[in-house]
């Protein structure tokens, strides 16, 4: 075919082609305008309200319940217990605030369209941060549930207490340490001026079983509540025999309990400061001073004894601010039944065993002896 030809043939073709595209336009415009008449201003509403729902269902999809978690521990595991017949609504909204997944109503959706929601087992379960949504209903359909079980031994204080719940992943060590410093459920508890802690002393020290929500003000109220249990009121009555404040006791038998190793020396010791108390001697206590350092020393120094603090017992007379430490119950019985002696010093052996002395030049030579 000759060039000129083959021109006019391309451009009868993209002509026709242009026509037939006017024509589809057309038909579309023609149906717009026949539905246009169609509706009537109800209509319109109705079509726009539709519209609108279907909007912010797709917003609320993406977005309404996405939660952030910051201030989780990279090893901080999530507990959460589902409790029999909970709905997979309010279960998809726990697991979100908590930052296991991102979307609660997303992970209700698939639970229910999918089969799941009816299937969960009730249980305590461990979760991570930011957990595959299929990982996690796996674990709730399997029944994959946990014990959480935490002990705290005698003589941990708070920053203790605290650095081993981090290690275990139930809290996160800054935070515990934040709420602790004004937690005071009780009014024995009120922070005092001067106290670095308002929860140091009364988290007793024991094993714990958590059957609920584990965080940090959880934990709190569990350890604050079974120290107030233990606490009788046959004890509480004894302090007040010794003039004791429930504060007075516990600051002194936290004292008992980081001094004494050994059982047999908790009432003698509680004896010598309760006697150095009665006589406005200082207690010159190593363990105020070692609450004070940021890691524990074998032995205080001349230097040490300067610290300028409250909570310096060498160089203040009578009871630290508060307590250094959780006593447990024979430190707290040792102060409420001292032993009758007339020891007015003390010092330990490299084996933790204690020895005592009436006067301060025996005292010297025992000190000569033992270390």
């Amino acid at each position: 075919m000759e060039p000129k030809l083959l021109k006019l043939k391309e451009w009868i073709q993209h002509k026709l082609q242009e026509e037939k595209e006017k024509d589809q336009i057309n038909v579309f415009l023609k149906k717009i305008a026949d539905f246009s008449d169609m509706m009537t201003w109800k209509r319109w509403a109705i079509f726009g309200a539709i519209l609108f729902a279907f909007a912010m269902a797709t917003c609320f999809f993406s977005f309404g319940t996405i939660h952030h978690r910051t201030s989780l521990s990279e090893n901080q595991k999530i507990y959460v217990r589902v409790t029999s017949g909970m709905s997979a609504h309010a279960l998809g909204e726990k697991l979100s605030s908590l930052g296991v997944i991102h979307n609660g109503l997303h992970f209700w959706l698939r639970a229910k369209f999918e089969g799941y929601a009816s299937q969960f087992k009730a249980g305590m379960y461990a979760f991570e941060p930011e957990m595959d949504e299929t990982i996690v209903l796996e674990k709730l359909v399997s029944g994959e549930t946990t014990s959480v079980k935490f002990t705290i031994p005698e003589g941990f204080g708070i920053k203790e207490i605290a650095e081993r719940l981090a290690e275990e992943g139930l809290v996160n060590k800054t935070d515990f340490l934040e709420r602790a410093k004004n937690f005071a459920p009780y009014d024995y508890m009120k922070k005092e001026p001067n106290v670095r802690y308002a929860a140091e002393g009364y988290l007793f020290p024991d094993t714990y079983e958590l059957h609920d929500e584990v965080n940090a003000s959880a934990i709190m109220k569990m350890m604050a509540e079974d120290f107030d249990a233990r606490l009788t009121q046959d004890m509480r009555d004894r302090a007040s025999e010794k003039n004791l404040s429930i504060h007075d006791l516990i600051t002194l038998a936290s004292l008992v309990e980081k001094e004494a190793r050994f059982d047999a020396d908790r009432p003698i010791i509680a004896q010598v400061f309760l006697k150095r108390l009665k006589i406005g001697m200082p207690l010159q206590s190593d363990t105020t001073l070692q609450y004070l350092m940021d890691a524990p020393k074998e032995d205080v120094s001349i230097h040490d004894t300067k610290i300028e603090s409250p909570y310096n017992t060498y160089q203040n007379k009578g009871l630290p601010p508060g307590p250094i430490a959780s006593p447990g119950m024979k430190s707290i019985e040792a102060v409420l039944y001292p032993s009758d002696t007339d020891y007015l010093y003390f010092v330990a052996d490299h084996s933790g065993h204690n020895h005592y002395s009436r006067t301060y030049a025996e005292h010297l030579s025992v000190v000569d002896r033992v270390r």
